[in-house]
């Protein structure tokens, strides 16, 4: 089962490594980390997206709460609003530069960049969603991708 906690700490340095260690120290996998400040400039909110089922969720929550700079844990449920920001570089010959601005087009993605070999594209949405937009164009050629990680609110 995959899980998202949001995670309010302080924003000071070495947050980020003691929350990071404590994942590490008992074997569980992170598969996407977004940290920003909020509202607040002396907060910053974690976003953690895992994979576990539930004693693994409940187990993690508990130890993030023990960590001191910890403000606050909150379990994410599907209906939380989430996205993350892809950059994907294609490349690009004079015949398939239709294709990507079709393409581009139909997913809402914006040209970020056009070099005479590449094209890079930005896009901002749901993870699935950026995860289309990468199989309509892996047959043109990725070159490269860079993405944010997913960030996630509760609704309302």
């Amino acid at each position: 089962m995959k899980y998202t906690l949001s995670v309010l700490v302080e924003n000071q340095p070495g947050v980020l490594s003691k929350v990071v260690s404590l994942f590490a120290r008992r074997g569980y996998n992170i598969d996407s980390l977004a940290v920003g400040t909020t509202e607040d400039p002396t907060m910053s909110r974690m976003t953690i997206v895992g994979q576990g089922d539930d004693h693994i969720l409940e187990q993690v929550e508990k130890q993030l709460n023990k960590v001191i700079p910890v403000i606050k844990v909150r379990s994410l449920g599907p209906e939380a609003v989430s996205g993350e920001l892809l950059l994907v570089k294609v490349a690009c010959e004079a015949q398939s530069l239709g294709r990507i601005n079709e393409i581009a087009a139909l997913m809402k993605a914006e040209v970020a960049d056009v070099s005479k070999a590449t094209v890079t594209l930005q896009y901002a949405g749901e993870h699935e969603k950026c995860e289309a937009l990468l199989d309509l164009l892996r047959p043109l050629g990725i070159r490269e991708i860079a993405r944010t990680g997913v960030i996630a609110l509760e609704r309302g």
